[in-house]
C-alpha cells in the first residue's frame, strides 16, 4: 500500500525536475540565438555601412571628374571668346568691320 504513494511522488518529482530543466535549456537556446542574431545584425550593418562608404566615395570621384570637366569646359569657351574678341579687335584696326 505505501509503494503506490511513493511510486506517485517519485514519479511526480521526476517530472517537475525534468520539465524545467527542458524550459532553462530552452532559454539558454533562445539567449544563444539572439545573441547569434545581434552578431549577424551587426555584420549586416557593417556591410550597409561599407557599402554606403563606397557609394559616398565612388559619389565623390564622380563629383570631381565632373568639376574638372566643367572647368575644362569653361576654359575652352574662355579661349574661344579671347580668340573672337582679338579677331573683333583685329577688323576693326583694319577697317573690315561689317558695320
Amino acid at each position: 500500500m505505501m509503494k503506490k504513494p511513493i511510486v506517485m511522488l517519485a514519479l511526480m518529482l521526476s517530472m517537475g525536475v525534468f520539465f524545467t530543466s527542458c524550459r532553462d535549456t530552452a532559454k539558454e537556446n533562445e539567449t544563444e540565438d539572439m545573441e547569434m542574431s545581434d552578431d549577424m545584425e551587426m555584420s549586416d550593418d557593417m556591410d550597409d555601412m561599407n557599402d554606403d562608404n563606397n557609394g559616398v566615395g565612388n559619389d565623390i570621384e564622380e563629383a570631381a571628374n565632373d568639376v574638372g570637366d566643367a572647368v575644362e569646359n569653361a576654359a575652352n569657351e574662355t579661349g574661344d571668346a579671347v580668340e573672337n574678341a582679338a579677331n573683333e579687335v583685329e577688323d576693326e584696326v583694319e577697317n573690315n568691320d561689317d558695320y
